[in-house]
């Protein structure tokens, strides 16, 4: 009865050096944005725990004002560390479901500029952005045009309204009516040239097959970032734009 009770303890020693030596590695080798407990870090490709990680700033329907506050500072500060200037902004109550929390703008910085720009959004959706821009829409400039993109050209995030701007009131409300929409219209690159959602989503406009394989690249990467990404493949009307957002539900269409 004793040999089987220390055999059990044992056991349960050397399972629990097997753990913490299992974790040791882990901790050491395996890719920072792989691992939900090391910081989120915006100059890392984007990993298994990225949409993990942007998801903890995301806030609650019933935030009290302390923990929209705590919560802001913190995506603000990891903005700021990544080289990105950026400030609060006002927080928007147009009345019943249009309302932004913890809203930022992105003034400047490492980041290629919106525009046009001093768009107001929440903070996740501006981390977003950025993790976007570095590990997508950079790459994939300067590898299909061989320039970098200088612009980005967008229809804005904040719009108080309903979905496809629905007047039902059984309509869900849009994502923009929270600021956690941005709708990409197009990319200027610093060479001069513009490839367009509308004119190039096809192949047939003046960047040829290339914008279409550009666009697409920034919608398969973006899939990987935001929860939802709209395309003209998707209906009509986002013939001329990717609809960018973070909602809890996903779609990449």
């Amino acid at each position: 009865m004793k040999r089987d009770l220390a055999d059990f303890w044992n056991l349960v020693w050397e399972v629990a050096l097997c753990a913490c030596a299992a974790f040791a590695l882990l901790n050491a080798f395996a890719p920072h944005q792989d691992l939900p407990w090391k910081p989120l870090d915006l100059n890392r490709p984007i990993g298994q725990a990225t949409a993990a990680k942007v998801a903890d700033f995301e806030l609650p329907p019933a935030a009290a004002a302390e923990q929209i506050e705590a919560a802001t500072d913190a995506c603000i500060q990891v903005l700021r560390e990544a080289g990105v200037t950026v400030e609060r902004a006002p927080d928007v109550d147009d009345g019943g479901f249009c309302q932004v929390r913890g809203a930022v703008r992105i003034t400047g910085g490492d980041i290629t500029p919106l525009s046009p720009g001093g768009l107001t959004m929440q903070c996740p959706l501006a981390v977003r952005y950025v993790i976007w821009d570095r590990q997508v829409l950079q790459p994939a400039a300067r590898e299909v045009f061989g320039s970098e993109a200088a612009q980005v050209q967008n229809f804005g995030t904040y719009s108080c309204r309903r979905i496809y701007g629905q007047t039902d009131e059984s309509a869900r409300p849009s994502e923009h009516a929270r600021a956690n929409a941005l709708d990409v219209s197009g990319v200027r690159l610093k060479d001069g040239r513009v490839v367009s959602v509308l004119d190039d989503w096809s192949g047939e406009g003046a960047t040829g097959t290339d914008g279409s394989r550009f666009l697409r690249r920034l919608r398969d990467g973006a899939c990987r970032v935001f929860a939802t990404v709209l395309t003209p493949e998707y209906n009509e009307a986002h013939r001329d734009h990717l609809h960018l957002d973070g909602a809890s539900r996903g779609l990449c269409a």
